[in-house]
């Protein structure tokens, strides 16, 4: 008896979440090991590409979503989309052994919540029409419902780069993190036509003739390029193991709003369902708060202690008078 599909889409969702939870904690160990020896990628550097701990995150990540883009072809997404929670839980756990990064009682509460709010979201979210062809893909992509929250996205994102990062980057997570879900949700697009692309021309029916299939595949690559780099920011700047889940939980969050405006899936749902999402979408919200408002602070480099002292050579270190200044007070 053979093994069914959804069986396949189950083992690698489970293994695509198994490895993105530890490519969190790879990235983040190179992360740290580059500000050690130059610039943090918090502020502009890029030394962690010189480090092979960070690369094998990235590497692992990648594996990691291949199967979990694989899982999409044989299992629906209602199966697939909750399992990535399973990642938070992965990477809040090897943060605790590898990084010492400590996530309090509150932090573990709204980690649940997170989590929760997620699978219920899910659980009701509309079924979705699967397109049989790249142009077809393109004909829902150009409606006009869909071209306005392409726009407002994108709009948000040029917000957060231009005027949020600078002031606030280092000290609110969600200005990187939300750079990441908003061009992620989108990225989901084009990597849905892609993957029908290529399962198409499997098939014998080539779509790679089309422009509009390597436009999909150029707006993924640039997409995925900036996630990264936003996500290597926020690495670097916040606790591993509170960006985990609010990334998942943002993510998640824009990817169903994205796919239900894009493919019109919305339409037709019961009060029940609706009302089953809102509440899913406030045990989110709460969730991510207590989280936000409950993480470590880590110490950042470009703040720290100011000590000055008595240089009197006749005193001892012991008998210098020192005063700290605690230099975040100047920075907030």
């Amino acid at each position: 008896m053979g093994v069914s599909d959804n069986t396949r889409g189950l083992v690698l969702a489970m293994l695509s979440s198994l490895f993105i939870g530890t490519s969190f904690i790879l990235k983040k160990k190179g992360l740290l090991r580059a500000a050690a020896a130059g610039t943090r990628a918090g502020v502009g550097g890029y030394t962690y590409l010189l480090q092979p701990l960070w690369w094998a995150g990235m590497i692992t990540m990648i594996v990691g979503e291949v199967a979990n883009f694989v899982a999409y072809i044989y299992a629906p997404a209602v199966l697939v989309t909750p399992l990535g929670a399973l990642s938070i839980i992965i990477s809040a756990v090897l943060a605790h052994f590898m990084l010492k990064e400590r996530l309090r009682m509150m932090g573990v509460l709204g980690c649940v919540a997170c989590i929760v709010g997620s699978i219920i979201i899910v659980i009701h979210a509309p079924q979705e029409h699967t397109p049989s062809s790249v142009q077809e893909v393109w004909s829902l992509a150009i409606q006009p419902a869909f071209l306005i929250y392409v726009t407002a996205s994108l709009s948000i994102v040029l917000v957060l780069m231009l005027h949020f990062e600078p002031l606030y980057g280092q000290t609110n997570i969600l200005v990187y993190l939300g750079i990441c879900s908003l061009m992620g949700a989108l990225t989901v697009v084009s990597i849905k036509a892609i993957g029908i692309a290529i399962k198409l021309t499997l098939e014998g029916i080539n779509q790679f003739g089309y422009a509009q299939t390597w436009l999909f595949l150029s707006v993924a690559v640039i997409f995925v390029i900036t996630q990264l780099n936003y996500l290597n920011k926020a690495l670097d700047t916040f606790n591993a193991a509170i960006v985990s889940p609010i990334y998942y939980v943002m993510f998640t969050t824009l990817t169903i709003t994205a796919s239900a405006i894009m493919f019109k899936d919305w339409s037709g749902q019961n009060v029940t369902s609706i009302t089953s999402e809102i509440c899913g979408f406030v045990t989110v919200l709460t969730g991510t708060i207590i989280l936000h408002m409950t993480r470590e602070e880590e110490p950042a480099t470009a703040t720290g202690t100011i000590i000055w002292y008595d240089e009197d050579p006749s005193k001892g270190l012991e008998e210098a008078h020192f005063i700290t200044l605690n230099n975040s007070d100047y920075f907030h």
